[in-house]
């Protein structure tokens, strides 16, 4: 351990006071998010996971719970362009990244593009529109470009896709394609709040102007914090941790866990990826300049959740992915 301190001590108390000077805006955003959300503290964290790691997030949750207020409230709390793009059974990929358009009176094509240059975007009910408007994003997502014709148009940073799904209503819905899924860092479900939080609600919409919030970082600042949590200190017990994690949904044997018939496919490197970038980011917000397992741990469900196919044998067992997960955590040693 003193051979650790004289290696890294002093590296890790620079960081860490990087982390408590850069992270003083967290504290800001949380001040005017609750000036309009009412609870629903994980999901706000998990929103700024996602902004702090430039990951996508897929919120689910049933009607009602704030999903898209509180994606427009963060957006307002930026200094950064934001589109919300409903989506629907009728729209179109051209809808979404935009068309050439065709001018008669010099005979030439002009690009018209389309709601996804913005650096905040709000995919409202995505699962609502067919897997070709879906899979319009694919490129969006993860090369954070699009292409219209015979161009490729490079997207303006920060660029964040925040979607909603509703779990309940299937009818007219498309369940999202995997390589769609896989591109989203954080899947979170919301549930409904408690009594205290329900009767605030109800007290604070009867009748009452709604809050107005106030821009309190700019893009600048989130490209900043970004850069320092890319620096965020993390040992080689707890990168072996999150890789023995993501493996063990791929050979759980090989880590005695009695899952194999359970899991059809594991999670992919994707997964082992986003877990040590979301961990930093987590240590960020609590003000750390270094990962400890229970980063790992806390973001570590809404990273694989999704990234894990089970068998129909586990669906006649009533087995959930995130049952699988729970087992995998529960096993995997802790450094």
């Amino acid at each position: 351990m003193a051979e650790f301190n004289a290696k890294y001590g002093h590296d890790i108390k620079a960081i860490n006071e990087k982390v408590k000077e850069a992270s003083l805006f967290v504290q800001q955003l949380n001040n005017e998010l609750s000036k309009v959300i009412v609870g629903q503290k994980y999901m706000m964290d998990r929103l700024l996971v996602a902004l702090l790691a430039n990951g996508h997030i897929l919120i689910e949750g049933v009607p009602g719970l704030a999903k898209t207020l509180a994606v427009k409230t963060l957006s307002s709390c930026i200094q950064t362009k934001f589109q919300r793009i409903q989506f629907t059974p009728d729209l179109l990929p051209a809808d979404l990244i935009g068309t050439l358009v065709y001018n008669p009176k010099d005979g030439k094509f002009t690009t018209k593009k389309g709601p996804v240059f913005a650096n905040l975007i709000l995919a409202d009910e995505i699962n609502r529109a067919p897997a070709k408007v879906q899979s319009a994003l694919l490129e969006a997502m993860q090369e954070r470009q699009v292409t219209i014709g015979d161009s490729t148009f490079k997207l303006d940073e920060p660029f964040l896709v925040l979607a909603t799904q509703n779990p309940i209503e299937q009818e007219g819905t498309y369940p999202l394609p995997e390589a769609q899924v896989d591109r989203f860092m954080l899947k979170i479900k919301i549930s409904y709040p408690d009594k205290k939080e329900e009767k605030e609600i109800m007290e604070r919409m009867a009748g009452h102007e709604p809050q107005e919030v106030k821009p309190v970082v700019s893009s600048d600042d989130i490209a900043k914090a970004r850069e320092i949590v890319s620096e965020i200190y993390i040992d080689e017990k707890v990168k072996d941790y999150i890789v023995d994690l993501v493996c063990a949904t791929r050979n759980p044997e090989e880590y005695n866990l009695d899952i194999k018939n359970l899991v059809a496919y594991g999670a992919s490197p994707r997964a082992s990826i986003y877990l040590n970038i979301a961990s930093k980011a987590h240590a960020f917000i609590r003000g750390r300049g270094f990962v400890t397992p229970e980063d790992v741990k806390t973001v570590g469900m809404d990273i694989l959740r999704h990234r894990i196919i089970i068998t129909y044998e586990a669906e006649a067992e009533e087995m959930t992915s995130e049952d699988i997960v729970k087992r995998v955590f529960d096993q995997i040693e802790v450094p």
